[in-house]
């Protein structure tokens, strides 16, 4: 399954294959860098603060204040991703590019590029800078999700594995997505697993709680 993800855009057209191919007169602004906060680690620490008295796993920091998870230009890239980049104008640079198990993506002319951790918007600012260095006057670069990293559900499920993300997701529609509650599992809570370049977090929450790209979903055993 692929999925359309947010989308970093260094020039105000929405059409990427238009922005690719079209004019040669049109005005070329440059990539904008998207300084903002968040991404997946804050929107599942916000999230398990919503959830009613949240029970925490190896760790002792305090849950901030509930806010509202959506992915959108904030959300951070890591391994798996897979983008879609446009250089606008340059046929040959535009494709399809996936994040590599070291973070980056690799790029004809300019090479590998780190992309773990940045927005797509930062993302398309990096790429533009390394091809106005010595290869392309005024490039106008946009990035945008194809596909998003995968999941991941264990334990009392029927269908236990790793499952294409799709947007908005919930833990109750990843049980769903892996076939549903074995007959043994505990069906109240499930215990999430998220990672980035700061650590792991860990939490038991309820089966509203979002899901993100790369989390692991355990779904553990009732004792009678």
């Amino acid at each position: 399954m692929q999925t359309v993800g947010p989308v970093a855009i260094a020039q105000p057209r929405s059409d990427l294959d238009y922005m690719a191919y079209g004019q040669p007169g049109t005005p070329q602004p440059v990539a904008v860098v998207d300084n903002s906060g968040g991404g997946a680690i804050s929107a599942l620490r916000n999230s398990f603060a919503a959830a009613p008295a949240p029970v925490e796993v190896g760790y002792a920091a305090p849950m901030p204040a509930p806010m509202p998870v959506r992915y959108d230009a904030s959300y951070h890239l890591d391994a798996g991703d897979k983008l879609r980049v446009v250089i606008y104008g340059q046929e040959g640079l535009t494709n399809t590019y996936a994040i590599d198990a070291g973070g980056a993506i690799t790029m004809p002319l300019i090479g590998a590029v780190p992309a773990r951790g940045r927005t797509t918007a930062g993302l398309a600012s990096e790429i533009a800078a390394r091809l106005r260095n010595g290869y392309i006057r005024e490039p106008s670069v946009a990035v945008e999700i194809e596909a998003y990293r995968p999941f991941f559900i264990l334990g009392e499920v029927a269908a236990p594995g790793q499952y294409p993300y799709v947007p908005n997701m919930t833990v109750e529609s990843a049980v769903a997505i892996a076939g549903g509650f074995s007959p043994r599992a505990k069906r109240d809570v499930v215990t999430v697993t998220r990672s980035d370049a700061g650590g792991a977090m860990r939490a038991v929450v309820p089966l509203g709680t979002p899901v993100g790209p790369g989390d692991t979903v355990y779904v553990g055993e009732r004792w009678f």
